[in-house]
C-alpha cells in the first residue's frame, strides 16, 4: 500500500462527505486507502460513510481523543508506507496526492511535505505555512503586520509570498494537510498526545526537523481548505484563543524549557494589557459588537496569563470548534493575530 489517507471527523458530516467525494473524483494513481476516525461525535457519519463510501475504513472512537490521539489511532490501522493526514473540510484537486508522494519519495532526507492550500474563494491560504513559534514572533504577530510585511522571515512564508514554483523548505505545515513517510512518523513517535488540540502539528514538524529531515511545500499542487466555515460562535472562538496559547505554552515548555514557557506567558500578559488599552481607546468612539468581542477575548487571555488553574481545569471538558475551521473536538490558530 502506497498511501493511507487519514481523516479525523468531529461533527463534520457534510464537510466529510465533500472531502470523500473529492477523493473519488481525483483518485491517486497509487495504491491507497482512506481511514476515517470519528472522535466520538456520533453525527451520523458512520451510516453516511457505510452507505456512500463502502470502501472507506471507518473507526468509531468511544471517546474524544483530540487531533493527536485520533490521528494516531488512524495510523495504527493504516497499511500505507506513506501517511496523509487530511482535515475533513478539505477537498482534493488534480493530482495533488500523487505529486506530493512523488516528491516525498524523491529523496531520503525529505520527511514530510504539503502543498498549496486554497481558501473557498480560490485565494492562497497563507496561514498553512509558518515559522516555528518564538516568544518574539508570537508577541508581534498581528494581521496588520502580516499584510504589510508578508515576506518577513518572522512568519516563515517568504517563498510562498514570492510565488515560488518549485518545492521549498518550510518550518511548519498545518495539520490540515501533512503527508509524511510512515518510517519517519514512527521514528519520531507519532503525534504527541500531550496536545489535545492546537500545536500538535507544530510539535510534529519540530521533532521531524530535529531528527534530521526536511519539510517541504510543493506549490505546484493545491487542495481546497474551507477554513473558518464552522466557527461562528464567539464563545467558542474565545475559548479557542485560550486553547491555542495553552498548547503553545506546552510546546515551549517541552521543547525549550520551563523558563522559556514562563517568559512566553509573561509576554502574553503584556500583550493583553497593551491590546486592552488600545481597545479601550477605540471604545470611546466606536462601541461596536466586534470591538466588544475583542475586549472580551483579550480579558480572557489576560486572565489566562495570570492564572493557569481555571483554563487547565477546562481543557478536556469542552470541545470547541477550531477558529480556522478545523473541528475535532480535531495546525492553524486563526485569531492569533487579533
Amino acid at each position: 500500500m502506497d498511501v493511507s489517507i487519514i481523516i479525523v471527523n468531529w461533527n463534520s458530516n457534510d464537510f466529510l462527505r465533500d472531502c470523500l467525494r473529492s477523493i473519488c473524483l481525483h483518485p491517486p494513481k497509487l495504491a491507497f486507502e482512506v481511514i476515517v476516525v470519528d472522535n466520538a461525535s456520533y453525527d451520523g457519519s458512520a451510516a453516511m460513510v457505510a452507505k456512500e463510501f463502502p470502501n472507506v475504513i471507518f473507526i468509531q472512537s468511544s471517546a474524544n481523543l483530540g487531533f493527536s490521539g485520533a490521528n494516531n489511532l488512524g495510523y495504527a490501522r493504516s497499511s500505507g508506507t506513506t501517511l496523509l493526514f487530511l482535515n475533513p473540510d478539505t477537498e482534493l484537486l488534480g493530482n495533488c496526492v500523487e505529486e506530493m508522494h512523488k516528491h516525498l519519495r524523491s529523496r531520503a532526507k525529505i520527511g514530510a511535505v504539503g502543498c498549496r492550500l486554497l481558501n473557498s474563494d480560490g485565494s492562497t491560504q497563507m496561514k498553512y505555512i509558518q515559522a516555528f513559534p518564538t516568544i518574539w514572533n508570537q508577541f508581534i504577530s498581528a494581521e496588520v503586520l502580516m499584510r504589510r510585511f508578508p515576506r518577513a522571515g518572522l512568519w516563515g512564508r517568504t517563498a510562498l509570498c514570492s510565488g515560488a514554483a518549485t518545492p521549498f523548505d518550510v518550518d511548519v505545515l498545518a495539520g490540515s494537510c501533512i503527508m509524511i513517510k510512515k518510517s519517519v512518523f514512527e521514528e519520531v513517535g507519532g503525534f504527541n498526545e500531550g496536545f489535545f488540540m492546537y500545536a500538535e502539528d507544530v510539535d510534529l514538524c519540530y521533532v521531524v526537523r530535529n531528527a534530521g529531515y526536511s519539510i517541504q511545500c510543493v506549490p505546484s499542487e493545491s487542495i481546497v481548505h474551507h477554513s473558518g466555515k464552522s466557527s461562528s460562535n464567539a464563545a467558542e472562538s474565545h475559548f479557542s484563543s485560550i486553547m491555542q496559547r495553552e498548547s503553545l505554552e506546552r510546546f515551549f515548555r517541552q521543547r525549550h524549557g520551563r523558563m522559556y514557557a514562563a517568559l512566553y506567558r509573561l509576554s502574553t500578559l503584556i500583550m493583553a494589557l497593551v491590546r486592552l488599552g488600545l481597545l479601550g481607546i477605540v471604545m470611546l468612539f466606536h462601541k461596536t459588537a466586534g470591538v466588544k468581542s475583542s475586549v472580551n477575548k483579550w480579558r480572557r487571555i489576560l486572565a489566562w496569563s495570570l492564572s493557569r488553574a481555571h483554563w487547565a481545569s477546562t481543557k478536556r471538558t469542552a470541545t470547541p470548534t477550531r477558529t480556522d475551521g478545523d473541528t475535532f473536538g480535531a495546525s492553524q490558530p486563526a485569531d492569533r493575530a487579533l
